[in-house]
């Protein structure tokens, strides 16, 4: 049988061209060695493995020897050492002219210094010039500097330093008694509850009235760089924003005029401020 390489019909043995496609078809032999049915152009069989190109040269170098028609053809074999000497006719090849630059180089010493040199020896060396390189440390940026106090002229009394840029900073007002509390502006997180072993509060709340429904820890204000984000530590009556509980383990990010309950009943109850 033989398969079409297009379609993979397979037709049978001596067909010309594909039986469902109508592709020409390989022209096939037998195999020298197995007689099996292989393509013309085959390197080896595919049954046995058999050098078909080996074979096929073999037997073509066995005709010329063995053919009638040309019985004294022998192949000889001339070796290098016997080969004769064969002159080669040599080639003048022409100079070639050397291009000229497409681009003239500039000088890289001033026109106005005479490059020759002088017959008086003590003459001194042209001074090449130099263009001068550009200073990289030298960028314009603009830097926030305090100004400097100076003394006053009665009495000596410092004035003290001013600073272009300010810090913002946060306040709690308690709404019962219109008592505002400071932010630390030195903390990331800021704990607010009452005084306790484990974690001391850094805003103690158990001065104002009805403290009692607040925990020893109750909640935190963590602070990330202008941001302000609060968040309840597990607190036993909750933390409220804006009458809105706030679940564990989840923050808010708090905006001036936010109301913080602190416990049920908003009994303590903070607005938060920045300024």
């Amino acid at each position: 049988m033989i398969v079409c390489p297009n379609c993979n019909h397979q037709n049978p043995d001596g067909a010309t061209q594909c039986e469902a496609c109508y592709t020409p078809l390989p022209v096939t032999t037998n195999c020298p060695h197995c007689a099996a049915i292989v393509q013309t152009d085959a390197a080896f069989c595919g049954q046995c493995g058999f050098d078909l190109k080996g074979s096929a040269s073999t037997e073509t170098e066995e005709s010329q020897v063995s053919s009638p028609a040309n019985p004294a053809v022998i192949p000889t074999v001339v070796s290098p050492a016997s080969a004769p000497d064969i002159d080669v006719p040599s080639v003048d090849i022409p100079n070639l002219d050397v291009p000229e630059p497409l681009v003239a180089p500039e000088p890289l010493v001033s026109s106005e210094i005479n490059l020759e040199k002088s017959s008086n020896p003590n003459t001194p060396a042209p001074v090449v010039e130099q263009e001068p390189l550009p200073n990289i440390n030298a960028v314009s940026t603009p830097v926030a500097t305090p100004a400097v106090s100076s003394p006053s002229p009665n009495g000596g009394i410092v004035v003290p330093a001013k600073t272009q840029l300010q810090q913002q900073s946060a306040q709690l007002l308690h709404i019962r008694t219109d008592t505002s509390i400071e932010l630390p502006v030195n903390l990331s997180v800021i704990h607010i509850g009452k005084p306790n072993d484990k974690v001391p509060p850094d805003i103690d709340v158990s001065g104002f009235p009805d403290s009692e429904v607040v925990s020893r820890s109750h909640a935190d204000i963590r602070v990330e760089a202008d941001a302000y984000y609060l968040e309840d530590t597990g607190s036993s009556n909750g933390t409220y924003v804006n009458n809105t509980p706030l679940t564990k383990g989840n923050r808010h990010k708090l905006r001036p005029g936010d109301r913080i309950s602190l416990g049920k009943g908003d009994l303590v109850s903070f607005l938060f401020q920045v300024s």
